[in-house]
């Protein structure tokens, strides 16, 4: 055995993936300091956000008792939760790309 020792498929993985973006040309830049601050504003920004809406859905939901009520309610709170994780997201990689 190598002084290395053996690899896990993680590793292996992640080795072809780096090989296979720097053949196609992609470029791995370290983030910034201000970068690294601005992605951690944005999350902690999205994350009071959707425990916002968590609370205020479970606040409707504990006072409608119809199925039809609920399901509508519950149809609202994941297409909330899904616009929220969605802006974030976006706003995460416009971070990333743009150098902030």
């Amino acid at each position: 055995m190598s002084e290395k020792g053996l690899k896990s498929r993680f590793d292996l993985m992640m080795e072809r993936l780096a090989k296979e973006d720097a053949e196609s040309g992609v470029e791995q830049r370290p983030l910034t300091d201000a970068q690294k601050a601005v992605l951690a504003e944005i999350r902690n920004f999205y994350d009071a956000k959707l425990a916002e809406v968590e609370v205020l859905h479970q606040g409707k939901l504990r006072a409608i008792w119809e199925p039809g009520a609920r399901a509508e309610l519950e149809a609202g709170y994941r297409r909330d939760r899904e616009r929220l994780t969605s802006e974030r997201d976006a706003k995460l990689e416009r971070a990333r790309r743009d150098g902030v």
